[in-house]
């Protein structure tokens, strides 16, 4: 047995690392100084490596937020991120999508409140339609996403998975470095940012983790339900300080002796339809230049159904599809929807 282990060990090294590099040369022709701008923090937030790596901070004075250089009407957004590492209690991340004008707008949220060290992140999310939100579900995440690598819970040793090996979690392109090690033979420490998508069509909104479905909001018009399909929306995203309510209902508070604190961000990509802030006519064109809109009638399939529910049944901490306490005249009609 020990024997088999050595002699083919080195060969599923080989091609690991090989795969891991083409990842990496992939990675590297993404330049969000094309499709991003900067939007306030006053140096905050800071575009490095020509165009590779784009961070925002957090301080006592301000926060910082950045934005896509288009406007879209329906498209899929993909963004790598690596949260605030330690105790990032108070602090907030965005990543979303809003229309122009606020008492009236379209919004598509992610949002990540942070915690004390040691403590889950919140995976906040929310779908506003014609200013009308309410309507959020919250998780947690099936790993950290403020590490550089994965430890095995059970083990003092390190392992490193590919998600691809897994049933649930999902496709390899949410990691700039994918590898699999045997936990008995193999331990090295990877940079991992994953991936959140903002998948939005005429027909639903999907929201995925590392191409793992965690939510799907249906366009549910024919029952009275408002859905955002008329107002082209632009990217955001803000790292700011909101300890009055984000960690624990407010209770903790942010400790300003860590800051600064810093958020990462690579590889946006946006297979969209590009529009401007009010015309609802678009062309549908990828950030790569690359005409593509495969997304625009996808719909979860079988296999993606099944990923989802197993993500809701062990990771999501709150549903207001069933929290009665909250809707005491009756759930929302979308919630009475199979």
């Amino acid at each position: 047995m020990a024997s088999s282990t050595s002699s083919s060990s080195p060969s599923l090294w080989a091609v690991l690392i090989l795969v891991a590099l083409v990842r990496m040369a992939s990675a590297a022709n993404s330049n969000m100084n094309d499709h991003l701008e900067v939007a306030w923090g006053d140096g905050r937030a800071r575009m490095v490596n020509n165009g590779q790596l784009l961070t925002l901070s957090l301080d006592q004075t301000s926060g910082s937020g950045f934005q896509s250089k288009d406007w879209y009407m329906f498209g899929k957004i993909d963004m790598q991120i690596k949260l605030v590492p330690g105790n990032s209690a108070g602090t907030v991340t965005t990543y979303y999508l809003h229309s122009q004008g606020d008492s009236n707008h379209d919004e598509i949220d992610f949002e990540f409140l942070g915690n004390v060290s040691g403590q889950p992140y919140t995976l906040h999310t929310n779908v506003y339609s014609q200013g009308k939100g309410n309507r959020e579900q919250q998780f947690h995440l099936w790993f950290d996403p403020t590490a550089d690598f994965h430890e095995d819970p059970k083990s003092s040793r390190e392992l490193h998975i590919l998600p691809l090996f897994s049933p649930f979690l999902g496709s390899s392109f949410g990691f700039n470095f994918y590898l699999f090690f045997s936990p008995w033979t193999w331990t090295l420490i990877c940079s991992i940012f994953h991936t959140y998508t903002i998948l939005w069509n005429p027909q639903r909104i999907i929201f995925l983790v590392d191409s793992t479905p965690i939510r799907e909001f249906k366009n549910s018009e024919s029952i009275g339900v408002p859905y955002p399909k008329s107002k082209p929306m632009r990217m955001y995203s803000t790292l700011w300080n909101a300890d009055d309510w984000a960690t624990q209902g407010g209770r903790v508070k942010t400790d300003w002796s860590k800051a600064p604190f810093t958020a990462s961000y690579k590889n946006y990509h946006a297979d969209a339809c590009v529009s401007t802030t009010t015309a609802l006519s678009s062309s549908c064109k990828a950030s790569d230049g690359h005409a593509s809109s495969s997304w625009l009638n996808q719909e979860l399939d079988n296999t993606s159904q099944e990923r989802m529910k197993w993500v809701q049944k062990n990771y999501m901490i709150y549903n207001y599809c069933t929290d009665t306490k909250r809707f005491p005249q009756g759930l929302p009609a979308e919630c009475k929807l199979p």
